[in-house]
């Protein structure tokens, strides 16, 4: 289990002996470990943390031992910094007995310090001193287990190790923990990031069987999902289920169903919800008319478009780069450029440009070209405050002398 590391002692920094702290530092070093607050040998546990990163596990023994064999007490920040240095360096052993000193001392182990030194062990295979080291902790301190077994599942599910993630909450379960809001939904958005749609969608069941209400982040994790698959029908059914009155999570659910049906050009189901939506008394945002105009667009259905800006307007909703878009694509799409100032009436193109937009509406639907045109712009031009009016002329100068060709002679 234990991995020897070959360390060359010409790259290991030289070290100043300790016992040249004055008297005066030194009973409040013995107490605490921190040797000289101002700095000459300040933080002991950051010195070996830049050891660790730099693979000199034995350098950083060596400040220990020095510690040691002139009278000092390290701290707990000091043997949690070797200790780790130990492990991330392979050296499992050494790290145990490191672990061991820290336990059968009167410090207590810090939170983030036994996840990372869990993480470490069982990302290894080394799960049987992970489940040791937990339940060490379970005779030291039950209360801190808890906090231990959140941060585990946080740290394997963020990489993606869902396994791992499964194992520590099944250990937290059999401790007889119950799953928290926070770690219940946590656990869903992992699925819904690293795992299959099947794996997600168990988790989420498990999830609603806790009673366990799923939060906005975890809606918009398993809605991406969804929508990456192009599994729309499953998005509608998903936020049905979730529940399209719930009000804490604002027009979210609506937008998202009305985006289920939108990448599908399910117009006339689109038209119904968003009535339903108004009449259920939440009130259209610029996500929902941004949806509707992209899909108005995209199948070319100028009078809704120009309802769809109508409505804004009576709303006081502002439109954004998006809402522009869908009508400056719409009319050159179908060759009826000439015909674009009359569409832009109802829109103040004086404005600045801004983009407010869910992004999950572009994993759905996509951009249109003059959206794509203009971030470009907007991204390498060294001009700063552009003008919806400003993009539309330079845009168009672009599109009408695409076809255009150039000889040089």
């Amino acid at each position: 289990m234990a991995a020897g590391l070959v360390v060359s002692i010409a790259v290991t920094p030289k070290l100043r002996p300790f016992s040249l702290i004055t008297n005066q530092n030194q009973s409040s070093a013995q107490k605490g470990g921190n040797i000289d607050p101002r700095g000459n040998y300040a933080d002991c546990a950051s010195l070996i943390q830049g050891l660790s990163r730099k693979k000199l596990p034995v350098a950083a023994e060596r400040i220990v031992l020095e510690m040691k064999s002139e009278g000092f007490v390290p701290d707990s920040s000091t043997l949690s910094a070797l200790m780790l240095c130990y492990a991330s360096n392979g050296l499992f052993c050494k790290a145990l007995t490191a672990w061991d000193e820290i336990m059968n001392s009167s410090f207590l182990p810090d939170v983030h310090v036994i996840a990372e030194l869990i993480d470490i062990y069982s990302c290894k295979g080394y799960l049987d001193v992970a489940v040791r080291i937990l339940h060490q902790i379970q005779l030291k301190d039950f209360n801190l287990l808890r906090d231990v077994y959140a941060q585990a599942i946080s740290r394997f599910g963020k990489k993606g190790q869902l396994e791992l993630m499964e194992v520590m909450l099944k250990e937290m379960v059999s401790m007889g923990f119950p799953v928290d809001s926070t770690t219940g939904n946590a656990y869903v958005i992992y699925y819904s990031n690293f795992g299959t749609l099947s794996e997600m969608e168990v988790a989420y069941g498990r999830l609603k069987k806790s009673r366990i209400l799923i939060e906005e982040e975890a809606i918009r994790s398993i809605s991406l999902a969804y929508i990456k698959k192009e599994k729309f029908y499953s998005l509608g059914q998903f936020v049905r289920y979730v529940g399209l009155c719930r009000r804490n999570v604002g027009n979210l659910l609506w937008n998202l169903l009305l985006l289920s049906y939108a990448a599908n050009f399910k117009m006339k189901s689109l038209q119904r919800e968003f009535v339903r939506m108004v009449e259920s008394g939440f009130f259209p945002d610029l996500n929902t008319f941004n949806i509707r105009a992209l899909a108005f667009s995209k199948m070319s259905l100028f009078w809704d478009l120009h309802v769809t800006l109508e409505h804004m307007k009576h709303e006081k909703v502002v439109p954004d780069l998006v809402t522009y878009g869908s009508v400056v694509d719409a009319y050159l799409d179908r060759g009826l450029g000439r015909n674009l100032d009359f569409a832009l009436r109802k829109l103040n193109i004086n404005d600045c440009v801004t983009v407010a937009t869910e992004p999950l509406v572009f994993e759905a639907i996509g951009k249109g070209d003059f959206h794509l045109s203009s971030e470009e712009r907007l991204e390498f031009s060294k001009k700063k405050n552009w003008t919806y009016a400003e993009l539309i002329t330079t845009y168009l100068k672009k599109y009408f002398r695409r076809n255009q060709i150039f000889w040089n002679y």
